[in-house]
């Protein structure tokens, strides 16, 4: 079977397509911050503060062991907005 000239400019085009609209992969330690804050938004409350202020420090944040948790989560929202 050949290939038209006119399905081979559509199949590049799609590729080409393609290869422009991919977005990067967000980092691990982001989309790990993004998923708290989706759990928090549905309803959860966080029963780990330890887990909350290791999420935390992976963005970079510095945060006291005697931190509120919502303090925390405020300042975790803070930086995401910021990314």
């Amino acid at each position: 079977m050949v290939a038209t000239r006119r399905s081979r400019t559509r199949k590049l085009g799609n590729w080409f397509a393609r290869l422009l609209l991919r977005r990067p992969a967000l980092p691990p330690e982001v989309s790990t911050a993004i998923q708290l804050i989706a759990a928090v938004d549905a309803g959860g409350i966080p029963l780990n503060p330890a887990k909350v202020n290791a999420i935390a420090r992976d963005l970079g944040l510095e945060v006291s062991t005697k931190a509120p948790v919502e303090e925390t989560i405020r300042r975790i929202r803070a930086a995401l907005a910021r990314v």
